[in-house]
């Protein structure tokens, strides 16, 4: 579940952070394990709701980082195929490593997402027309217009009747950037002690750097204007992390 921003950086920042990142995750410190079971349920609803004689899905997973929380769920679907992206290309064979040998075939690219929806289909056959998309964590370093470009792109690639699970950062309506930035940042040096002074450091200084999350009201907007039916489907318990589930207006 990543997506390291400014690739020419994305090495360094990688071999500086990976510490702190695997901890925040493996402390549960962003809700991960309930994130991951939300996005289950949402699949699996999905999946029940496709006809009989549907052909397998494909899944493309953008920021896929080392599966270390989804891989279970992944080993138990029947799909077509799965595509990991992630920026950052050392996470690549721990993922592979994490899920393991699967029915389906499987592809693993290094790349950006927002490359990824401002592509046309034909390049690489591995991320063409998705029937479900999954994101966690990632596309909250993108700017406001590069979210909707992002939205835009996704919505003209994914397949008619496809999912898009979204799990991620947001503020809350009207919460400045500022804002949200100074009271995540007062969570992690308050409650996050699981986490070394180094690590809170680590954390705070790539939230500052490099997250921009979007306004929850103002990015539903913004989907909807792409195309997309939005719902919220799970809410953290910090007024932070959430997933939406979206699909195909």
């Amino acid at each position: 579940m990543s997506q390291w921003p400014e690739q020419g950086r994305s090495m360094d920042f990688f071999e500086r952070q990976w510490s702190s990142y695997r901890a925040v995750v493996e402390h549960d410190l962003m809700e991960h394990r309930a994130a991951a079971a939300a996005v289950a349920t949402a699949l699996h609803h999905w999946l029940a709701q496709r006809p009989a004689e549907a052909t397998p899905p494909a899944l493309i997973d953008l920021g896929c980082g080392d599966l270390a929380l989804l891989a279970p769920l992944l080993r138990e679907l029947s799909l077509e195929r799965y595509t990991g992206l992630d920026l950052a290309a050392v996470v690549l064979p721990l993922a592979q490593q994490a899920l393991g040998p699967v029915e389906y075939t499987t592809h693993w690219r290094e790349g950006d997402l927002l490359s990824w929806a401002e592509a046309q289909d034909g390049a690489d056959p591995a991320l063409d027309q998705p029937d479900i998309l999954h994101s966690a964590f990632a596309i909250h370093h993108l700017s406001d217009p590069q979210k909707s470009t992002f939205l835009e792109g996704a919505r003209r690639r994914i397949q008619p009747g496809g999912l898009f699970l979204w799990v991620d950062v947001f503020r809350e309506p009207d919460e400045s950037h500022d804002a949200y930035i100074a009271r995540y940042c007062e969570r992690i040096s308050s409650s996050w002690t699981q986490l070394n002074a180094e690590q809170q450091e680590h954390v705070i200084a790539h939230l500052s750097q490099f997250d921009l999350p979007a306004d929850r009201a103002a990015i539903q907007a913004s989907a909807e204007a792409a195309g997309w039916r939005w719902q919220w489907a799970w809410q953290g318990r910090h007024r932070a992390e959430a997933m939406a589930v979206l699909t195909p207006a």
